[in-house]
């Protein structure tokens, strides 16, 4: 009558999707981090605000690059009898530390931009405008490696989404070089970067939130909790539903537990088809694939005759 934990972690341990493109996601994280230390060697060298608060940004997908990898390497670690779901949740610990320090990289970004709206120092447009403009090709070869990944993993759809921000932030970046080299507005460089740490801002905030919600064990984002709840109800022989919990145990894994009580009339054989169906359900409506169900059949209290 039960979805055991070893039947769970039986099909956990299974090859993820996001293993299968791991060599994709290494060369890309390789290339972006190269890219992202000539990125802020220029910056420094140029003294161009902009070209640092993109590597600043670069960051992002260079730490989410990271996270993917540290994760996809994490579970292929065997679980131990103290560690049952074995290390899936170092992905949300290390999310949620990226987050954190990403908060203050863009609160950092916007105070020095605030500071050079007074005092506009001079940029290098030149060295600005290639490195943004390489930064800019790398970004669309990795969105390139890492297409066919992003569509089967969400960690490698993450890390797919990071390149395709970047790429937005190099193309303003190479906005600022054009106009600094054609007008010589020293003022679009605090613009550029106050954009750009605006931009990481939204993103890390979304990042810290889903860390703390998975922390938490709170319902995922994607899935109706009334709806799950409904399609369990709603099976032939279903009295109620108790202690119905659903949960995240890693990104894109979701699991799981419930109470069904099934009516007094009901036999014991129906007890496996009941389990089955649901399970078939959740699968594929709602594409919870690590379920518990614990059913009892409801037996009629005996009141006796008090004469």
């Amino acid at each position: 009558f039960f979805t055991t934990l070893s039947e769970i972690m039986s099909s956990l341990n299974s090859t993820s999707a996001g293993a299968k493109h791991n060599k994709s996601l290494q060369i890309v994280f390789a290339i972006t981090a190269t890219y992202l230390i000539i990125e802020v060697v220029a910056g420094i060298i140029s003294n161009s605000l902009a070209l640092l608060s993109d590597a600043a940004h670069m960051l992002t997908d260079v730490g989410g690059q990271a996270l993917a990898l540290f994760a996809i390497w994490m579970s292929s670690k065997p679980r131990n009898n103290r560690k049952t779901y074995g290390y899936y949740r170092v992905e949300i610990l290390s999310a949620l530390t990226n987050a954190l320090v990403l908060i203050f990289i863009s609160a950092y970004i916007l105070f020095e931009a605030w500071q050079r709206f007074k005092n506009p120092p001079a940029v290098a447009g030149i060295p600005m405008l290639i490195v943004a403009f390489c930064g800019l090709i790398i970004n669309l070869i990795g969105m390139k490696i890492l297409s066919a990944g992003s569509k089967e993993s969400i960690n490698i759809k993450g890390a797919f989404l990071e390149v395709v921000s970047d790429m937005l932030s190099s193309v303003g970046v190479i906005i600022a070089g054009v106009i600094i080299l054609a007008t010589g507005w020293l003022y679009i460089d605090p613009i550029m970067s106050a954009l750009i740490g605006l931009f990481i801002l939204p993103r890390t905030f979304k990042l810290l939130k889903e860390s703390v919600d998975i922390l938490l064990e709170a319902v995922p984002a994607d899935i109706d909790y009334a709806a799950v709840e409904k399609c369990i109800t709603e099976r032939p022989g279903v009295q109620s539903v108790h202690d119905l919990h659903i949960w995240t145990i890693t990104s894109g894994v979701n699991a799981l537990s419930v109470h069904v009580i099934m009516r007094e009339e009901s036999r014991f054989s129906e007890i496996g088809d009941l389990v089955r169906s649901i399970k078939e359900h959740l699968e594929s409506e709602f594409r919870i694939m690590h379920t518990t169900i614990e059913v009892h059949i409801e037996k009629e209290k005996y009141i006796p005759n008090i004469v």
